[in-house]
C-alpha cells in the first residue's frame, strides 16, 4: 500500500502568522534588552525596580488571557491578532515620555492587556490551521518567531541605543508592533467552528492545568534569565551586553528547524520533564561559571532545554481540547507564560537584590527541577491510567 503523504503546513496562512508573530516578538525581545538598562539607569531604579517593570505586564495578562481564549473562541481569532497588536505599539510608543518607575510599570500592564490578546489568538490559529499529526512540528517551527526575536530584538536595541538612546528603541519596537499589526490582515479569520452564544462561560481548560503547572516552572525559570542576563553580562566584565540573549535565542531556534519532528515522535510529557533538566543545568552553569564560557555555555545549555519545553507542553495541551475549545486551552496554558514571565523577574529580582544576579539564577534552576519532578509524575500517571 502506497504510503499518504503528510497534510501540508507551509500554507500561506501559516507563512503570514509566523511572520505576524516575528515582528512582534521582535519588539518584545527590544523591550526585554532595554527596559533593565533603562530602569537602572534613567529611571534612577535597582535590580528589584527592573524586575517589577519587565515582570509589571503578567498581572493584567494573566487576568485578561482566559478571557481572550474564551473570546477568540465566539468572535474569531483575527480581531485579538489585530488589537493586541496594536495596543502593544501603544505600550511602547507611551515609554518615549515614561520618567518615573511608576509611569514604566503602568505601561507594562498595559503591554500585559496587548500579550493577552495577541498570544492567546495565535496559538488557537496556529492550532486551527496545523494538521495534527504535525501539530509538534508546528508548534516547533512557529515559535521560532519569539527565540528570532529574542535573538535579534537585543542586538537591535543595543545599536539603537548607541545610535540614539532609548527613544529610538521605543519607536522602532513601536513600528515593528505596527507592522505586525498590519501584516495581521493576511492571516484571515482560521476559526471554522465558534462557541455558541449560549453555551456556559467558561475560563480554564481543566485538563490542562496540570501540565501548565510544569510548564509554568520552566517560564519562572527562563523569565527571570531573560531579565538579567544582559545585567548579569556586565558584571563579569563582558562589553556587549547583549552577548547571552543572542546566544540563547540563536541555540533555540537552531534546535527548533533541526529538531521539529522530534515532538511528534516522543511522548510529550517525558520530553518536557527532560526540556526542564536541561533548564536547570543552564542556569546552575550561568550561576557557578562566572566569566564570559559560563555565560555562553549556560546561555546553550538553558536554549536547548527551552527548545523543546513549548513544543512537548503544548502538544499535550493541546491533545486534551477539541477544535472548539482550542482557544480556552491555549488561553489557559498560554497563562503560564504570563506568570512565568512575571514572576519569575520578580521573585528572581528581589533575590538579585539581595544577593546577587548568581543567586537568582540558582533559585531559578531549583523551580525548573522541581518542575521536572512535578512533569514525571504526570507521565506515570497518564501510563498508569487505562484508557477510557
Amino acid at each position: 500500500m502506497a504510503s499518504v503523504p503528510p497534510a501540508p503546513l507551509y500554507t500561506r496562512a501559516f507563512i503570514a502568522l509566523t511572520a505576524t508573530e516575528l515582528l512582534y516578538f521582535t519588539a518584545v525581545g527590544m523591550a526585554l534588552f532595554a527596559l533593565p538598562l533603562f530602569v537602572t539607569g534613567p529611571v534612577a531604579g535597582d535590580e528589584a525596580g527592573a524586575g517589577i517593570a519587565v515582570g509589571a505586564f503578567a498581572v493584567s495578562a494573566l487576568v485578561l488571557r482566559p478571557f481572550a481564549g474564551r473570546l477568540s473562541d465566539r468572535i474569531g481569532r483575527r480581531p485579538l491578532i489585530l488589537g493586541g497588536a496594536l495596543i502593544a505599539a501603544a505600550s511602547l510608543g507611551l515609554l518615549l515620555v515614561a520618567d518615573d518607575l511608576v509611569v514604566v510599570v503602568l505601561l507594562r500592564l498595559l503591554a500585559g492587556v496587548a500579550e493577552a490578546a495577541f498570544f492567546v489568538s495565535i496559538f488557537a490559529a496556529l492550532a486551527d490551521i496545523a494538521p495534527p499529526e504535525r501539530m509538534g512540528e508546528a508548534l516547533s517551527i512557529n515559535s521560532l518567531r519569539l527565540y528570532l526575536g529574542l535573538a535579534f530584538g537585543p542586538p537591535l536595541a543595543e545599536a539603537l541605543i548607541g545610535a540614539g538612546g532609548y527613544a529610538a528603541v521605543w519607536i522602532g519596537a513601536t513600528g515593528l508592533a505596527l507592522v505586525a499589526a498590519a501584516l495581521g490582515l493576511v492571516v484571515g479569520e482560521t476559526s471554522s467552528e465558534r462557541t455558541p452564544p449560549g453555551a456556559p462561560l467558561r475560563i480554564l481548560h481543566r485538563p490542562a492545568l496540570p501540565i501548565s503547572l510544569g510548564f509554568l516552572t520552566a517560564l519562572i525559570a527562563m523569565g527571570g534569565y531573560l531579565a538579567f542576563a544582559s545585567l548579569h553580562a556586565l558584571d563579569v566584565g563582558i562589553g556587549n551586553a547583549s552577548v547571552a540573549l543572542l546566544t540563547f535565542g540563536v541555540v533555540v531556534v537552531v534546535c527548533r528547524i533541526a529538531f521539529a519532528r522530534v515532538p511528534d515522535r516522543l511522548p510529550s510529557l517525558p520530553l518536557g520533564a527532560a526540556a526542564l533538566g536541561a533548564i536547570a543545568t543552564g542556569l546552575v552553569i550561568a550561576a557557578l561559571w562566572r566569566d564570559v564560557g559560563g555565560l555562553v555555555v549556560g546561555a546553550i545549555v538553558l536554549g536547548v532545554g527551552v527548545a523543546f519545553s513549548t513544543p512537548a507542553f503544548f502538544s499535550a495541551v493541546f491533545a486534551t481540547a477539541s477544535p472548539a475549545e482550542r482557544g480556552l486551552a491555549s488561553g489557559t496554558a498560554s497563562a503560564a507564560i504570563d506568570l512565568g514571565l512575571g514572576i519569575g523577574p520578580i521573585l528572581l529580582g528581589f533575590v538579585a537584590a539581595s544577593s546577587g544576579i548568581p543567586w537568582a539564577f540558582a533559585v531559578g534552576a531549583l523551580v525548573a527541577l522541581a518542575g521536572a519532578a512535578w512533569t514525571l509524575g504526570l507521565a506515570r500517571r497518564a501510563q498508569s491510567t487505562p484508557p477510557a
